[in-house]
């Protein structure tokens, strides 16, 4: 009898590992893209459809004495992240776009992840549900990740990262450090929470910036910026592969004004800013004196090829849709911030609102 019961049930668990197998794969769950910007006046962000129709408004007032500096979406998921510049620091708050203002109140979907020490936005996880901050940086900085819940905990990096990348593959993660003016900057890789680290890339002439994983976590794009005084100046466009190897220059690009380069989804292009006056020395102290455009190269070929043509005013970080058809940035004429897109097959721009706008930012969820 106990070599029949055996018998039975090696019997089951075969059945039940065959039908496991055989079963009809479930599709990935469905995902809808979105792009998002906020409207001064009247306050609130302003979500669109892929087709640029308005899907609806989430009423949002800038807190008083403080200024919008950016906002940040989530690789995938509802949630944004918005950077604010206060009397007492930089500030930063989650916020649940799939709010449903006649079911739940705003302020229920708005939180504020650290609120003892100022805080700057470093970069997100690839699941959306974390961001990695650089907070208390006037007093004792450091590198946490804080999720959506307002739970974090600390990365035991250098307190001297200024700039964070995280793989869209896995959970490691690149973070850049500088040891001092003079002294350029480093980038590393981290493993296991920054438990395991490696050198990548080091610069003794130039800042490390913005450095940014393709798509499929292959490669490394950055932007160089001279190791000087002078704010703003002409920066360097740089790949290389994801284990440090084989850097090498794109391009020049527009430096010091915190305009980041991104990859296409397909990681087969990269949007960036290209400065239009390098001869005009107002443009390296001012920003009112900048004049710029985005461009795309081929990471391929190396092939340049110019998106925007204004002769005034400047562009800002482009932002690449999801089908990889269209970019969106902040354009900034005469003073005055609007958010344009500009569809990359046919080179026409439009703005998307009449009034002043800021921060375009591309949602999946």
């Amino acid at each position: 009898m106990r070599h029949k019961h055996v018998t039975f049930r090696l019997l089951l668990l075969t059945s039940f590992f065959l039908l496991s197998c055989t079963s009809t794969p479930q599709p990935p769950p469905t995902t809808t893209t979105s792009l998002i910007l906020y409207r001064f006046d009247p306050p609130a962000f302003v979500e669109f459809s892929e087709d640029f129709q308005q899907i609806k408004e989430i009423p949002f007032s800038i807190p008083p004495s403080c200024g919008l500096l950016d906002i940040f979406s989530a690789p995938i998921g509802p949630y944004l992240l918005i950077e604010l510049n206060c009397p007492n620091g930089q500030t930063v708050l989650f916020l649940d776009t799939s709010i449903s203002l006649s079911a739940g109140s705003l302020t229920d979907s708005v939180t504020q992840p650290i609120t003892d020490s100022d805080a700057h936005f470093l970069a997100w996880t690839a699941d959306g549900r974390s961001a990695y901050l650089r907070v208390d940086s006037l007093g004792s900085p450091r590198v946490v990740r804080v999720d959506t819940e307002k739970k974090n905990e600390p990365i035991p990096i250098t307190e001297f990262t200024y700039d964070l990348a995280a793989s869209p593959v896995d959970s490691d993660f690149t973070f850049t450090f500088s040891r001092g003016m003079g002294q350029g900057s480093e980038l590393w890789l981290a493993k296991r929470d920054g438990k395991i680290v490696e050198q990548l890339f080091a610069d003794p002439f130039h800042y490390i910036s913005f450095a940014r994983y393709s798509p499929d976590a292959r490669q490394i794009v950055f932007i160089k910026i001279p190791d000087t005084s002078t704010p703003f100046t002409i920066g360097e466009l740089w790949l290389m592969d994801a284990d440090g190897s084989h850097a090498r220059k794109l391009a020049d690009v527009d430096a010091g004004h915190g305009y980041a380069a991104n990859w296409s989804p397909d990681g087969t292009r990269i949007a960036f800013v290209v400065r239009e006056n390098p001869q005009d020395g107002n443009a390296n102290q001012s920003v009112e004196s900048l004049i710029s455009n985005i461009y795309i190269i081929e990471v391929e070929s190396g092939v340049l090829t110019q998106i925007t043509s204004f002769e005034e005013g400047h562009a800002e970080t482009p932002h690449w849709s999801v089908n990889g058809n269209t970019l969106a940035f902040n354009a900034v004429i005469n003073g005055r911030m609007t958010v344009s897109t500009v569809d990359i097959r046919t080179g026409e721009m439009r703005s998307l609102i009449t009034g002043s706008a800021c921060c375009p930012a591309w949602i999946r969820k």
